[in-house]
């Protein structure tokens, strides 16, 4: 009885938990380079010398899927999609560095080469900037080349994306849905990691199976609070009987 009721309520509280997760797999379906999020539950049992019958179910994110999404071409000149493995580099709020498979750019008042949502790219010395009223192109290597009016059509490569590959054991998602290093340190540059320009990668969730982990999870909240009114089904006959005698 004791186990039936703290594992029927910590896997109903934690079932809903990784509802959450899916339902925020689901909400990034469309979002260009998402990783989908890993969840399963575990149990744990309760340190205590006393009752050593309780178990804990706890909902424990085990990491991300790391499969490439397929690849969209856009045509737009500041769409940049990773081949493969690999991450594009940028510079965090606090300074810092994460990585994102997000490779639709843009270019700030100042000239800045950034992510929608405001990040700098990192290139080889840092920031990038991106002189005013050029035309510019990816290539494979990540390298940024610029034609400016009035060039003869000159071609200068005005900076390097920072590519990286570290092992994927070693990253960990942020709240900001960014990911970085385990360790704090930044990834060393790889030089094997291609990129696509004029391309953005799509999102890895699948919906279809997304939808059918949502409908297992509400099929095993519905018995684990059957399971919850069953012990208090017994736990009242349980008082009967002892009340009876």
């Amino acid at each position: 009885m004791d186990r039936l009721i703290y594992t029927a309520m910590t896997g109903a509280k934690h079932t809903l938990m990784r509802q959450n997760a899916v339902a925020n797999n689901l909400a990034n379906a469309t979002t260009t380079g998402f990783r989908e999020e890993i969840n399963r539950l575990r149990a744990v049992e309760v340190q205590s010398d006393a009752l050593r019958s309780r178990a804990f179910v706890v909902d424990a994110s085990v990491g991300a899927n790391f499969l490439p999404g397929a690849l969209q071409a856009t045509g737009r000149a500041y769409d940049v999609a990773v081949e493969g493995k690999g991450w594009l580099a940028v510079q965090t709020a606090e300074g810092g560095e994460a990585y994102t498979r997000n490779g639709s750019l843009e270019v700030s008042a100042n000239g800045v080469l950034q992510t929608r949502d405001g990040r700098p790219v990192i290139g080889d010395g840092g920031p990038i900037t991106i002189p005013p009223d050029s035309e510019i192109s990816i290539g494979r290597d990540g390298s940024i080349s610029a034609i400016q009016p009035g060039a003869a059509g000159i071609v200068n490569v005005i900076g390097q994306l920072k590519l990286v590959n570290p092992p994927e054991e070693d990253l960990v998602r942020g709240n900001d849905g960014l990911f970085r290093m385990r360790d704090g340190a930044p990834a060393p540059v790889d030089e094997n990691v291609q990129v696509a320009g004029g391309y953005l990668e799509a999102s890895n969730v699948s919906v279809v199976e997304q939808m059918v982990t949502m409908i297992a999870l509400a099929r095993q909240f519905e018995m684990q609070t059957r399971m919850l009114q069953n012990a208090e089904t017994n736990d009242r006959a349980a008082s009967q009987l002892l009340g009876s005698r």
